[in-house]
């Protein structure tokens, strides 16, 4: 609390320099957010090219484990799509669900009964 004998200016300079601290505060803090939806967005990229590249290299493994030229490679295409989507669909409900969780409950919009 300031003093009662303070000057006016001084408390002013000083009620500025706390609020420049809390505004730079949340700078930073939605600095931090925008970071970590980065790299949700590159984790998310990572799973689903991952998944795919994955199911490839098993198929062409399988391929040349077994002697099935083609077949081994195409299955494993086709199951790492597969599970790419799978994760991704997956992951982008998790990270709604947690952004939903976060926001809070949303406010109710009264119906329009007259739409005549």
């Amino acid at each position: 609390m300031p003093e009662p004998d303070e000057p006016q200016s001084e408390a002013s300079d000083r009620f500025e320099a706390r609020l420049e601290a809390a505004e730079a505060a949340q700078a930073r803090r939605e600095g931090n957010d925008s970071h970590q939806a980065m790299a949700q967005g590159y984790r998310f990229l990572g799973e689903v090219v991952g998944g795919v590249f994955m199911g490839v290299g098993l198929g062409w493994l399988l391929d040349r484990l077994a002697g099935t030229a083609p077949l081994g490679l195409i299955a494993g295409l086709l199951a790492g799509s597969g599970l790419s989507i799978f994760v991704a669909v997956r992951t982008a409900a998790r990270m709604t669900k947690d952004e939903l969780a976060k926001a809070g409950s949303l406010p109710v919009v009264p119906d329009d009964e007259d739409e005549d």
